[in-house]
């Protein structure tokens, strides 16, 4: 594991619908193959980690009906790859992001989902699915810490 302070706090949410599919959104004005992700952000200084999982899931989505299954609890790295290393403002000068990860269990109805939710849009579609079909759909430099994910929640797919 690299030196945490090189990497930026984040939150990932993986939600489950009563059925065990999990939910997955096509970010926003951004070519495929590999556009599909879960919802997750950054945490604010002195934010609770949980808090900030739930405040990404409603801005990113607009869900607010949910119960929490489970969390990681060892941070989940990632590097940026070089091509956007190039984009300073994006990233901050940091190498990659720490990401804890959140499953929580939709307890409300599809048409809670609002994608507009936020002024920063951050997906165009969305849809349910199998949870071990999230490697295939993300970037490829997201891989390794998805495969954590999946195997992390692995328990709560249908």
């Amino acid at each position: 594991m690299g030196d945490l302070a090189r990497y930026r706090p984040n939150v990932g949410v993986v939600l489950f619908n009563r059925d065990g599919l999990v939910w997955y959104g096509q970010r926003h004005a951004t070519p495929g193959p590999y556009n599909w992700q879960f919802p997750q952000g950054g945490v604010d200084e002195g934010e609770d980690l949980e808090a900030a999982a739930l405040r990404e899931l409603r801005e990113e989505t607009g869900v607010r009906s949910v119960e929490l299954l489970g969390r990681t609890h060892d941070w989940i790295l990632y590097d940026f790859p070089p091509e956007a290393m190039n984009n300073a403002k994006a990233w901050r000068g940091f190498a990659g992001q720490k990401q804890q990860w959140f499953a929580f269990r939709f307890t409300g109805d599809d048409s809670e989902i609002d994608l507009g939710q936020d002024a920063d849009i951050e997906f165009d579609a969305w849809r349910w699915g199998p949870l071990s079909e999230a490697c295939d759909l993300i970037v490829p430099f997201k891989r390794p810490a998805y495969e954590q994910v999946v195997q992390a929640f692995a328990r709560f797919a249908g």
